[in-house]
């Protein structure tokens, strides 16, 4: 996903760009007021409005729509449309972008029909979707981004959710089962052997012979936490017993552990283990 949206005088506050995300980008705007086109671009959009309320009207695939847009207000323009924007003041966006592939992928596991449009909507209030959205824009904004395979799960459980949300409905509840012992054997053995390379939740359910969906929940019902969870701890474990039985300077042994960076390694140790790497180093002399 290449094309952006025009912004204007927008200012980019944060953004998902060189991250190596699949499927979803991201940015954190301030658009001063006034009024902003948008041109229609090959994914889907989502707009959430952050922060104090303003007036705002929008024009989009012929229709009108005025409104006071508050704090979580969620715009959905569907890929290929344009649109205007108009606000009384400044305001804050964040702006998602998800690729046709994820949600056609997603609708397919979901059971539906993946003919069916998406669909603009205005001030779509749904707290699941916000609360992917949060999670995006704390994933941007922080100074040690997670694995990108956190960034997999946001976007996977993103293009569910507007799936679901566009429908009323809720996703089937008989995926529930855990992973047979094969499946689960060989999920950790593939995860173990490629620790100190990027993984995706795609290659791990081709591995298992699952869609997203039913790696998800089947992987956390066998494993008690999710894939990037999972991965993160097992990483994390690594990096401790190459500090403490090898001599290799720690920022080899957080490439080796998969970690982007030695600080990376160590705000994950410090989170899960209480523990830096500096402090295990000293022990261990």
């Amino acid at each position: 996903m290449n094309d952006h949206p025009q912004t204007g005088s927008a200012r980019i506050l944060a953004s998902s760009r060189g991250r190596g995300w699949r499927g979803l980008e991201a940015e954190m705007l301030r658009i001063p007021p006034g009024r902003t086109h948008i041109s229609g671009t090959p994914y889907h959009r989502l707009g959430i409005h952050v922060g104090r309320p303003v007036r705002a009207q929008c024009r989009c695939d012929g229709r009108e729509h005025r409104r006071l847009q508050k704090h979580g207000d969620i715009d959905v323009v569907p890929a290929g449309l344009d649109g205007v924007w108009e606000d009384d003041r400044e305001c804050m966006i964040l702006r998602l972008a998800i690729s046709k592939d994820l949600l056609r992928q997603a609708t397919i596991d979901l059971g539906r029909d993946p003919s069916e449009a998406v669909v603009p909507r205005f001030q779509l209030r749904d707290p699941r979707l916000e609360a992917i959205a949060w999670a995006v824009k704390a994933e941007i904004e922080a100074d040690v981004p997670s694995d990108n395979l956190y960034a997999d799960t946001l976007a996977t459980a993103l293009a569910f959710r507007l799936i679901e949300a566009g429908n009323g409905t809720s996703r089937p509840t008989n995926i529930g089962r855990a992973l047979s012992s094969r499946q689960k054997r060989l999920l950790a053995d593939y995860i173990e052997d490629n620790l100190d390379t990027p993984l995706s939740l795609a290659e791990l359910a081709a591995l298992a012979g699952l869609s997203l969906s039913h790696l998800k929940t089947q992987f956390r019902e066998s494993f008690s936490m999710p894939p990037h969870q999972y991965v993160l701890h097992r990483r994390v474990t690594r990096a401790e017993a190459l500090i403490r039985n090898s001599s290799m300077p720690l920022s080899q042994i957080a490439l080796e552990a998969g970690f982007a960076h030695q600080s990376h390694m160590a705000n994950s140790m410090k989170r899960l283990l209480g523990i830096s790497p500096g402090a295990i180093t000293r022990a261990r002399n």
